[in-house]
């Protein structure tokens, strides 16, 4: 088993999402835990069925990536007993030949798959997908009302209009996205990777220089944001009046 702490120049934030990889060949292994951490995962690996059984019964994990075939107990098997005993989103590596494996994952509840050989960019961006199929399962009801209020500002969530006493204040594309995903879940925290975007993927630092710019937008002193929050260990938070 290993856990990555020292291949990132910057700290991973307290909520980054925690991957257990599981497959028997090495080089397949660190690959991809070099690439996911530097992506924004917290990643332990593990070699075998057994090894990652230990790792399961003293961590808590967002998602699995796992191998179908391994040494002793395969990774269906493995998949069957994760299922049976905890709600835990899995997505397997399989060959291309491996059809009836992958519909036998899917019967066993597994949330996805990749066939090999893959693109690490595709891995990742299903690996997101599963992880932003699971959040909208809890998040709770939007709100009643189409607008939302921050002072002199009201956001028309459906038109995606923004306007600071009837006068319209422009955003850009990918502004008006995150103003809506905030004021879709307004009180709510929202993790980084909730908001990534293909052309983010997660790297914080490019959805911190979003959320900034958007600040300049709707905070009278972006440097102390009353709105828009940042939450420690929790991601970005809207509040409204």
């Amino acid at each position: 088993m290993t856990s990555l702490s020292d291949r990132r120049a910057e700290p991973l934030p307290d909520d980054a999402p925690h991957v257990l990889i599981v497959d028997d060949d090495h080089k397949i292994r660190d690959l991809l835990a070099r690439y996911l951490y530097t992506q924004g995962f917290r990643v332990t690996t593990a070699q075998d069925a057994e090894t990652a059984q230990a790792s399961l019964r003293g961590l808590d994990f967002d998602i699995v990536l796992l191998d179908v075939m391994m040494p002793g107990i395969s990774g269906l098997d493995l998949a069957r007993q994760i299922k049976s005993e905890r709600d835990i989103p899995i997505c397997m590596l399989t060959a291309r030949a491996e059809a009836e494996h992958r519909i036998e994952g899917l019967e066993i509840g597994v949330d996805d798959y990749v066939p090999k050989p893959f693109e690490p960019r595709e891995l990742l961006l299903r690996l997101r997908n599963i992880l932003k199929r699971g959040q909208s399962t809890q998040t709770p009801a939007p709100p009643q009302s189409d607008e939302v209020r921050m002072g002199t500002l009201v956001f028309h969530i459906a038109r995606g209009e923004l306007k600071r006493n009837n006068e319209t204040v422009k955003l850009t594309e990918r502004e008006r996205d995150l103003l809506r995903q905030f004021a879709q879940k307004q009180g709510t925290p929202i993790q980084r990777y909730e908001l990534a975007t293909d052309e983010t993927t997660g790297n914080d630092r490019a959805i911190d220089v979003q959320i900034n710019r958007l600040r300049r937008k709707i905070e009278t002193d972006p440097s102390n944001p009353v709105y828009l929050q940042t939450v420690r260990g929790k991601g970005y938070i809207l509040y409204t009046d």
